[in-house]
């Protein structure tokens, strides 16, 4: 207790809140006198903490998960590798914890959810959030979701589970977007789906989503580099059209929009 109360350039003795003429504060005195008198001498020193934020490695921009997302993950991982041991009948613990866990994120957490299982390859548990998502009463589609979302099912050879995915598209409401409409398209002949492809193409225009010149090259080199040349030829014919020549595919590759 005494040692609280030691003296030091901060504290001097007049500051110690002990009756000057009790025997307490005689015995204290004399303590702290000779302490001082011993390391009159030495040198104080400024004893500096360690910084540990240097050592802590920044956040990446746009992964801030909040505690219950990642208790969501984690949830959702568990009860899948449970399932793949095949200590599970179904569904059912992935049924409980979409249940308990998802169900109850709001948008923010849900999106990020989505967004980190995906950057995970976790394909089949970002479909079922997915499709949790398509629920919501603030749900509204967007072409970027479809497309990453189909990028890692097709990555993972979820070739089927790419035209599940396709058939929720087609039945969206959709803005103009031909960016967007763009980049669906590109995936999808990236991963090989030709016929998903036009159908995607029929229905960017069915949305008064204008193909650019953007489009056709897509389309066109794409189709070609596969050996679909009736298909080329028809888009050819259907840009001339549109542009009045096919100029524009003798461009260089870095002139169209990824």
């Amino acid at each position: 207790m005494a040692s609280a109360l030691l003296p030091s350039p901060f504290f001097p003795l007049s500051s110690l809140c002990i009756s000057r003429h009790s025997p307490e504060s005689v015995a204290l005195y004399c303590l702290c006198h000779s302490w001082l008198r011993r390391d009159s001498s030495a040198e104080w020193r400024t004893i500096s903490m360690r910084d540990r934020s240097k050592n802590r490695k920044p956040l990446q921009k746009g992964r801030n998960l909040s505690s219950e997302a990642i208790q969501a993950i984690q949830a959702l991982k568990r009860a899948r590798r449970h399932g793949d041991e095949g200590r599970l009948v179904g569904g059912g613990a992935l049924d409980v914890v979409i249940e308990s866990k998802i169900r109850r994120l709001i948008k923010f957490d849900l999106m990020a959810v989505l967004g980190e299982l995906q950057r995970q390859n976790e394909a089949f548990l970002a479909l079922q959030v997915f499709e949790e998502i398509r629920k919501e009463y603030w749900y509204k589609p967007k072409l970027s979701v479809y497309v990453n979302l189909i990028s890692v099912l097709a990555r993972n050879g979820s070739l089927e589970e790419v035209e599940r995915v396709c058939s929720y598209l087609m039945m969206e409401r959709w803005d103009p977007d031909t960016e967007g409409f763009n980049s669906l398209l590109r995936t999808l002949l990236d991963f090989g789906r030709i016929h998903t492809t036009m159908d995607c193409y029929r229905l960017m225009k069915l949305w008064e989503s204008d193909p650019d010149e953007a489009t056709f090259k897509i389309l066109i080199c794409g189709l070609e580099s596969m050996g679909e040349m009736d298909i080329a030829a028809s888009l050819k014919q259907e840009a001339e059209r549109y542009f009045g020549s096919l100029d524009f595919l003798e461009e260089d590759e870095e002139t169209v929009p990824a």
